[in-house]
């Protein structure tokens, strides 16, 4: 990821951060979305952009996601975050704080699947704005 690391500073995007949670121990689903929702919220930096996925929200193509990341850059937004939910997804709390609600679909990943898909886009995203031939539509 070196050559990928190095063409997104060239453009203004740090390496991305993980931060991992642990999955709230509380019985009901309820209980356990809003103390992850706390959870959450608390350790984002203050106005960071919240890209919250989800299976019911936007699908957007490769080249759509570069063009946000574009906006974001080109607009001066100085964080961005993605979130991922726990096996019960995000608090609608969550879903209605977000700059934009995004899917991979209308199937279920695994969150760590999930977590790699998104990785793959941000480079592949860094790609297209760089005029990179790895992405071929």
């Amino acid at each position: 990821m070196a050559r990928g690391a190095a063409a997104g500073r060239s453009l203004g995007i740090a390496v991305p951060a993980v931060h991992e949670l642990a999955e709230s121990r509380r019985e009901a689903v309820a209980g356990r979305l809003a103390e992850e929702a706390q959870r959450l919220t608390a350790a984002l930096p203050p106005r960071v952009f919240k890209v919250v996925l989800d299976e019911r929200g936007k699908v957007v193509s490769s080249a759509g996601f570069a063009d946000l990341l574009k906006r974001h850059l080109d607009g001066g937004t100085s964080d961005l975050a993605f979130l991922i939910g726990g096996p019960d997804g995000h608090a609608q709390s969550i879903r209605d704080s977000a700059g934009l609600v995004l899917s991979f679909g209308a199937m279920t990943w695994p969150h760590r699947l999930a977590r790699v898909m998104l990785a793959e886009q941000i480079y592949r995203a860094v790609m297209i704005l760089r005029d990179h031939p790895y992405h071929r539509p």
